[in-house]
């Protein structure tokens, strides 16, 4: 039913109607798994994993669809304007899609009081930010124990922590993206939920202040997010361009030298993402 709601051709003309529909998928996930797995022994130690799970099962079809439209658009198009012009719209329904899930995912938890929901991405919060005592960081963000500031990386360790973590997660993306085209949300819900995390942590666990923590997270969260979802629309086009055209098609190269475009783009997006989350962002906030 949920899938029936949304068609990517009305989408191109709002984009921002994806926003709804972030909230509405992401609330339904962290609600889902609170109602049915929380009071699991087994289950519930994997309920961080669960909540991105169902994230991603409502937004497939959507993704599938979406990718599959932007591919056969690219086959007319080339140059790295043309390029961006072409998807454009896409990326921006991506990006509130993302925000959607991110608000609802800060909510819900805060009103949910329960660190289990996250429990997979407050470590991956901790193994950024003090890789050196994982387990402490994790314990002192506890949502139910007063957080306390854990020791810092200096910026160039946390500098080379960052460009490897969104290397790894932007690879990650594209071979999902290759793999199924529509795969790589799993990749993004994943750094919607952990964004989320690190903005309860930010905020204190106060919902008055998600705003603020959105802001916090969003300056150089945005960026990486944007870097993402090109890299997922670059293997979702170069895969069903391999299937559609095949590699002796002179359409082919052009999806080809349009995909380099992209993941180029992301790269770059990427690095410029890193140095103002270590170099720009404490000076506001801290």
């Amino acid at each position: 039913m949920l899938e029936s709601l949304i068609n990517p051709k009305r989408v191109e003309k709002g984009p921002w109607k994806m926003f709804f529909i972030g909230l509405i998928y992401a609330s339904l996930s962290l609600l889902l798994v609170d109602w049915f797995f929380s009071g699991d022994v087994v289950l519930s130690k994997f309920s961080g994993m669960i909540v991105v799970t169902f994230c991603v099962m409502f937004s497939l079809p959507f993704m599938y669809y979406l990718i599959k439209q932007e591919e056969e658009e690219d086959e007319t198009v080339e140059g790295f304007f043309s390029v961006w012009k072409m998807h454009k719209d896409a990326l921006y329904a991506f990006m509130w899609l993302f925000l959607g899930f991110v608000i609802a995912f800060s909510f819900w938890y805060m009103i949910l009081a329960d660190s289990n929901l996250f429990n997979a991405q407050i470590e991956t919060y901790c193994m950024i930010n003090s890789p050196g005592n994982i387990e402490g960081c994790v314990s002192r963000y506890d949502i139910n124990n007063p957080i306390v500031s854990t020791g810092a990386a200096t910026k160039e360790m946390r500098f080379l922590s960052i460009i490897e973590n969104n290397v790894y997660v932007m690879i990650f993306t594209l071979i999902f993206s290759l793999i199924f085209g529509a795969g790589a949300i799993f990749v993004l819900a994943w750094n919607a939920s952990v964004i989320s995390a690190a903005i309860g942590i930010f905020t204190e666990y106060k919902i008055t202040d998600i705003p603020w923590g959105l802001v916090r997270y969003m300056i150089h969260g945005g960026p990486e997010i944007a870097a993402y979802f090109i890299t997922a629309l670059a293997g979702g086009i170069f895969g069903i361009g391999i299937i559609r055209n095949g590699v002796r098609d002179p359409k082919f190269l052009r999806v080809v030298e349009n995909t380099v475009i992209l993941l180029f783009i992301s790269i770059l997006i990427l690095i410029v993402a890193a140095i103002i989350e270590v170099y720009f962002t404490p000076l506001l906030f801290n």
